[in-house]
């Protein structure tokens, strides 16, 4: 009897490990390449074999990155502990990983860009070697003053096992010239709901990507993701730049551990599609404010409910402070574009970009406008 005990309590240990590493939500295995190749397997700084990096392979030009290494008079600088690779024009790395067939999952690695102006990353998910899913992220606007964005995209998982490419389909005839690449994760993704009072999902931003613990720069959800790539569920990104996602760990957020940054003026801007009844009224309800990150000055968000629109000041002193708004509209058809954007660009004394956060996103059917 005990024997069997031991048994089941041993199939159900292997099956909560397999579980915890289906559902993953952090690095993958050295997704941070802290564990390098060999000196043997190195020409100077260019990984001679495609298998020296532990978990990965790399094709095309790869070069190993130590923290402080020096290029002409750039010094490239390593944002998470003390390595990094670099892909050269057309070279890519891959690993396989377990997840879970059918579920959801977002990608986010952090990039810098090096010589090059007009980089992009084509990331790649598939249950093969042939690409089932991919995505080309835009790298030519650099959102934070660190040198180093972290991005972000979502799939859905195929297979119980996939490959995950991330390439560098080249800009440049240098084959030495293309992004700096490190810590690379995964977040398994639960589908929202949309909550009592509310006709929007994921109103308040609390299912998106992985955040990196250790940096201070949020992740970026990149410009034209549709709701099948969407690491920020139930939201797309209709806009030639991206928008950025932060918790409170490092942020001001209005309500909940997490928030959006517009960041891009008219040109970061966020939507979802939600079904109405012509004829009816609405209220859209959100808070706006700062991400307590010294982005003073005045703010205006563009609230837009079908073809309504609403503009709505907020001044900002960079301390973190917020304030709930509302924009209220008449339905004209079945289906209504929920749409924020930030009117004006903003930008720190650093130089770099940003704007107002929006947080707390509801939609509520009004029952007799005339007192409510």
């Amino acid at each position: 009897m005990k024997k069997s005990v031991n048994i089941v309590l041993l199939v159900l240990l292997c099956s909560s490990f397999h579980l915890a590493f289906s559902l993953f939500d952090g690095l993958l295995p050295n997704g941070n390449f802290e564990q390098g190749p060999k000196p043997s397997q190195l020409k100077g700084t260019k990984v001679i074999d495609p298998h020296a990096i532990p978990n990965w392979e790399i094709s095309g030009f790869v070069e190993y990155i130590k923290s402080g290494h020096k290029q002409g008079d750039m010094l490239l600088v390593v944002p998470e502990g003390v390595h990094a690779v670099r892909l050269g024009d057309e070279a890519s790395i891959k690993t396989r990983v377990k997840v879970k067939n059918g579920m959801f999952y977002s990608l986010s690695f952090s990039a810098s860009r090096t010589c090059a102006q007009e980089e992009r990353l084509n990331v790649s998910v598939s249950p093969n070697s042939e690409p089932k899913d991919w995505g080309m992220l835009p790298m030519q606007t650099m959102y934070s003053s660190d040198g180093w964005d972290s991005y972000s995209w979502g799939f859905l998982a195929e297979s119980d096992e996939i490959q995950i490419v991330i390439h560098n389909p080249g800009m440049e005839k240098d084959k030495a010239c293309g992004p700096l690449i490190d810590s690379v994760a995964l977040k398994a993704m639960n589908s929202p709901k949309r909550p009592r009072g509310n006709m929007l999902k994921n109103g308040n931003f609390e299912e998106g990507p992985y955040i990196f613990p250790n940096t201070s720069w949020g992740a970026l959800i990149p410009p034209n993701i549709e709701d099948d790539h969407s690491p920020l569920l139930g939201w797309m990104i209709e806009s030639l730049k991206a928008v950025k996602y932060i918790d409170s760990d490092h942020f001001a957020v209005p309500e909940g551990k997490r928030a959006v940054e517009l960041v891009a003026g008219r040109e970061s801007a966020l939507a979802q599609v939600v079904k109405t009844l012509p004829g009816k009224t609405y209220d859209l309800s959100f808070s706006i404010g700062d991400s307590k990150n010294s982005c003073e000055g005045l703010m205006v968000v563009e609230a837009s409910a079908g073809k309504i629109i609403g503009q709505f000041p907020y001044e900002s002193k960079g301390n973190g402070g917020f304030k709930h708004t509302k924009l209220r509209f008449v339905a004209v058809s079945s289906r209504t574009r929920i749409r924020f954007l930030s009117t004006f660009y903003h930008m720190k004394i650093d130089g770099s970009l940003c704007g107002p956060v929006i947080d707390d996103v509801r939609l509520i059917g009004v029952r007799n406008p005339r007192h409510g």
